[in-house]
């Protein structure tokens, strides 16, 4: 699924968990190289409205983890 289909679908149908996979380092645009949120998204996540927190795993294109983990 590309990132526009993805940005066309309802928040609904993302989970409003963290995308953090324990990778917590960023780039050089301050991004995770792990999770792909930005800085502040990272620093801001625990005060996130839930329709805030879907927004930014629509942006990701995250859709929850594998249970597997």
């Amino acid at each position: 699924m590309s990132h526009s289909e993805s940005a066309a679908e309802p928040l609904e149908s993302f989970p409003p968990t963290s995308p953090c996979v324990k990778v917590c380092q960023l780039d050089l645009h301050e991004r995770c190289y792990g999770c792909g949120r930005t800085r502040n998204e990272v620093a801001r996540w625990s005060t996130m409205t839930l329709d805030e927190r879907r927004a930014v795993n629509r942006r990701l294109g995250f859709r929850g983890h594998d249970e597997r983990r």
